[in-house]
C-alpha cells in the first residue's frame, strides 16, 4: 500500500448500495461502476493494472490471466462477497497479493432463503402462486385432491455444509419438525449437535440415501466440485427433493435435469446455477424446479453490511494493520 499520505486507488467492479460508495469515496481514491455492466476481462486487465486494491463481486473471474497482468501496485483484492472461488487464490498468493472477503454478514439471510425452498419445493408454492396470476387459469375453489404436495414435518433433512450456515438453516428447519441431518468434513462441537439434536454422516453416500431433502450450504472448492456426483444423485429416493443456495458448481446439473425429468428425483429448489449466468432450459421448462436469479443473500441490510466488511478490510490493510478477513488457502 502507498507509504505516503495519498488515498489508496480502490477499483470497484459493479454497482454497490449508495451509503457504501459514499463512504469509500470519503476513505479512499475511488473508482466506480456506475453502469453496473459486468466488467469485461479487458476491462478487469485495465483495473489491475491501475488499482491498489481491487473490489470485485463473486461473479467477476479474476483468474490467473487476469492476475498475471497486474501493475505493481495491486496488493490487495477486497471480495465483495463470501465466497472467493471467483479468485485465483495461488496466483494472488504467489504475487503478494492479499485476499480477503465478507463472511458471516450473509448467514441469516440465505439461511432464510433455504428454508423459504425447502417449504416452497415440496408444498409447490411456486407452482400455484402461478396458476392464479395467469389469466388463463380458471380457479374453480378449493379440492380435496388438487395440488397436493408433501408434508414437511417429521421429514429427515440432510446439510451438506455445516459452517455458519447450515447451523443457521439446523435451527430454522428444527423449528419447524424436521429431523437434522449432516455431513461435513469435519464434526461439529458436541453442544452444537446436542443443541439442534443432529445426526453426523461421515459417509455422505450414507447419509443421502436415507435423506427426503437434501440442503447444499457448502462452498465451492476443488474439493466440492461436483460433490453430488451423477454417482451419488442416484443414491437418492425418487421421493427426495434438492435446495441449493450455495454454488451450482457442486450439483453435476446435467444428471440432476434428467433424474428430475425421468422422475428418479422429486424436486429441486435452486439459486445457484453450475454456469450461471446462463441456466439449463430444461431445468426452467420443469414443474418440479423453483429457479431464482442468485438471491439468497439479497437484501439491503445485507448488500451494506457486506460492503461495511469490504471498507474495514481495505482501511485496515492501508493503516498497516491486518485485515480481519484476510483469506488463506487452508481454510477453504
Amino acid at each position: 500500500m502507498p507509504t505516503s499520505p495519498r488515498k489508496p486507488t480502490v477499483v470497484v467492479t459493479r454497482k454497490l448500495p449508495d451509503v457504501v460508495e459514499t463512504r469509500m469515496c470519503e476513505l479512499f481514491d475511488t473508482r466506480l461502476n456506475v453502469d453496473d455492466k459486468p466488467m469485461s476481462h479487458a476491462e478487469l486487465v485495465e483495473a489491475v493494472k491501475n488499482a491498489d486494491v481491487l473490489v470485485p463481486t463473486v461473479t467477476d473471474r479474476i483468474d490467473r490471466a487476469v492476475l498475471t497482468q497486474a501493475g505493481p501496485r495491486l496488493r490487495m483484492i477486497a471480495n465483495f462477497g463470501t465466497g472467493v472461488d471467483n479468485v485465483d487464490l495461488d496466483t494472488a498468493r504467489n504475487r503478494g497479493i492479499l485476499v480477503t472477503n465478507t463472511p458471516g454478514v450473509l448467514t441469516e439471510d440465505t439461511a432464510d432463503m433455504t428454508m423459504a425452498l425447502i417449504l416452497a419445493v415440496p408444498r409447490r408454492l411456486a407452482e400455484g402462486a402461478a396458476y392464479m396470476h395467469d389469466p388463463n387459469s380458471k380457479w374453480t375453489g378449493w379440492s380435496p385432491t388438487w395440488m397436493l404436495g408433501h408434508r414437511i414435518y417429521g421429514k429427515r433433512l440432510g446439510i451438506i455444509g455445516m459452517g455458519r450456515i447450515g447451523q443457521a438453516v439446523a435451527r430454522r428447519a428444527k423449528a419447524f419438525g424436521l429431523q437434522i441431518h449432516y455431513h461435513n468434513r469435519r464434526r461439529v462441537l458436541e453442544e452444537i449437535e446436542e443443541e439442534l439434536e443432529a445426526t453426523y454422516w461421515e459417509s455422505l453416500d450414507q447419509m443421502l440415501t436415507r435423506m427426503d431433502i437434501i440442503s447444499v450450504n457448502c462452498p465451492h472448492t476443488p474439493a466440492t466440485f461436483h460433490l453430488l456426483s451423477a454417482r451419488r444423485l442416484k443414491l437418492l429416493k425418487p421421493s427426495a427433493y434438492i435446495v441449493n443456495t450455495a454454488r451450482g458448481e457442486v450439483v453435476d446439473e446435467n444428471e440432476l435435469v434428467r433424474l428430475l425429468e425421468a422422475g428418479a428425483i422429486a424436486g429441486a429448489g435452486l439459486d445457484v446455477f453450475e454456469h450461471e449466468p446462463a441456466v439449463n432450459p430444461r431445468l426452467l421448462a420443469s414443474d418440479r424446479v423453483i429457479a431464482l436469479p442468485h438471491m439468497s443473500s439479497a437484501t439491503i441490510e445485507g448488500r451494506v453490511d457486506m460492503g461495511e466488511k469490504v471498507i474495514i478490510n481495505i482501511k485496515a490493510f492501508a493503516d498497516g494493520h491486518a485485515p480481519p478477513d484476510r483469506v488463506h488457502p487452508a481454510m477453504l
